[in-house]
């Protein structure tokens, strides 16, 4: 994993992690809109809402360091999902979380089991924050097993949220 600290853009084997662009959100939204896409969390309603989120995690990342990515594929520059680690700015409380969001046909690639490797590496060579956690639907076994090879482990169901609440501590292998 190769990391450029200036823009704040990640590279694994075969992703480019980068901050969003304004030129970006027509794709973010193709995806964080699509409700078959999004169908274990809530879709984007508008492109303006999209943008808008894109733009409130943006401050995040200026005021502590880490905000999702758009997720690009490094063999055709594509666009195919949007996460990483991120303090939800729309439901604070939780701590740092790692979250991501696939394009349908990037499914099943490893492309998320390798954006989570690269988002606890980053998180585990900071040394912080102290715990990263992750929420997914009990019905969602293809994100938990992506989370659990990235060392998560359940630790509670939240019921008001339908979910199951994974943690990880930072710097555990």
């Amino acid at each position: 994993m190769r990391a450029s600290p200036a823009s704040a853009t990640l590279e694994t084997a075969r992703l480019i992690l980068r901050p969003p662009r304004p030129r970006d959100v027509a794709a973010l939204f193709a995806i964080l809109g699509n409700r078959r896409a999004m169908r274990h969390t809530i879709p984007q309603r508008t492109l303006v809402a999209c943008g808008v989120y894109a733009r409130t995690h943006e401050k995040q990342r200026r005021r502590v360091g880490y905000a999702p990515w758009v997720i690009i594929t490094r063999r055709d520059a594509r666009i195919i999902g949007w996460g990483g680690l991120y303090d939800d700015p729309f439901d604070p409380g939780w701590g740092v979380e790692l979250a991501y969001f696939l394009a349908r046909p990037a499914w099943g690639h490893g492309y998320a089991s390798e954006l989570a490797a690269a988002c606890v590496a980053f998180a585990d060579s900071r040394r912080r924050p102290a715990q990263v956690r992750a929420f997914v639907m009990p019905r969602n076994r293809a994100s938990r097993n992506v989370l659990e090879k990235a060392g998560f482990v359940a630790t509670r169901y939240v019921p008001a949220m339908r979910r199951l609440l994974l943690s990880r501590r930072c710097g555990a292998a």
